[in-house]
């Protein structure tokens, strides 16, 4: 685990659609011996030459894009009006910093809380009644500084804390282009394909591409998945807990899962002794959606790390965790390459 790439990475920004930053950056850290292709819709794809070529091409996945925010309209006071790229909730933002690429700040904004009346005190007011305030009085101000269509990213804000912790934003799944780059940058016994996706918050776009490209008889995809194990949920609730080990799924929205994959993660860890856990719940999705269906039919596992928080300013994991699925993916990777 390099905590230090996983800050560089996390501070970068790159909403779905301008994850251009993210590929430039990961291009640079990749050494010279990988042959790179950036297709049309900007997924990267690298091969890296292995000691040996798989019986079967196994290819890992991850994608480069984060959660955020796109300008709809200007006030004629100065404020933003905005709408969500990817899966945010109203409660998330109110209240947070953002960021825009040129270094202007601004924070969203709402009634505050001795202006609410009535049923409103209940209500969480939805994102088209928010807006982002830069500090400006006129619209002509803004303007200056921001253009409709720009994006916005929740302030990014990196430490370790309690127990193992760490908290940043992007972790969603800018974890699993880390461990995909450290694969990268060592040797390997086998020929390894990595594909660093784009837009996967907003429908798996990339991947839908990407994997033509890769044409691989198995995928990984390396993923942050929802836990919630905090106060209030019950058992069936937390789907996966921190401090558990790597996520492996048996089903999500978008993809029913491998059953002998999903059995082998579980074999592969026991051999290997890191912790696995399952994910409790059939929720969310990933790039696994796309894949699965492709071609002729991929033969797709996922491989995640438990975080709190999901889609917000302050995802939280273990850095335990990012540890077992750096593991295990490294294990199950050399498996089907020989299954």
């Amino acid at each position: 685990m390099n905590l230090v790439l996983l800050e560089k990475l996390t501070s970068l920004y790159g909403v779905s659609g301008d994850e251009k930053a993210v590929r430039e950056f990961i291009k640079s850290e990749l050494p010279a011996d990988c042959e790179i292709k950036t297709d049309n819709i900007g997924n990267l794809i690298v091969f890296k030459k292995g000691e040996k070529t798989p019986k079967n091409k196994t290819a890992l996945f991850a994608h480069m894009d984060e959660v955020g925010f796109i300008i709809t309209s200007i006030t004629e006071e100065g404020l933003l009006k905005f709408t969500s790229v990817g899966g945010i909730t109203p409660s998330a933002v109110f209240g947070r910093r953002v960021v825009f690429k040129n270094g202007t700040a601004g924070v969203i904004a709402s009634k505050a809380v001795h202006m609410v009346k009535g049923d409103e005190k209940d209500k969480q007011p939805p994102l088209d009644e928010l807006t982002i305030d830069i500090g400006v009085s006129t619209k002509e101000e803004a303007e200056k500084l921001v253009s409709l269509g720009d994006n916005c990213y929740f302030e990014n804000d990196f430490f370790l804390f309690g127990d193992n912790k760490l908290h940043a934003k992007a972790l969603d799944d800018r974890i699993g282009c880390m461990v995909m780059l450290e694969m990268l940058k060592s040797e390997q016994e086998y020929d390894l394909t990595c594909v660093f996706t784009v837009q996967e918050e907003v429908g798996l776009r990339g991947a839908g591409c990407a994997v033509y490209t890769a044409d691989p008889d198995f995928a990984v995809v390396i993923e942050s998945t929802t836990a919630c194990d905090i106060s209030g949920s019950d058992d069936e609730n937390k789907v996966c807990c921190l401090g558990e080990g790597a996520v492996v799924s048996f089903m999500d929205r978008s993809t029913i899962y491998d059953k002998e994959l999903y059995n082998l993660a579980f074999e592969t860890a026991k051999e290997i002794g890191v912790k696995c856990q399952t994910k409790t719940k059939v929720a969310g999705g990933n790039d696994s959606g796309a894949i699965h269906k492709a071609m002729g039919g991929i033969r797709t596992t996922a491989i995640s790390v438990p975080t709190r928080y999901l889609h917000t300013a302050s995802c939280v994991v273990d850095t335990e965790d990012i540890k077992a699925v750096e593991k295990l993916v490294k294990a199950m990777y050399k498996k089907l390459c020989e299954l």
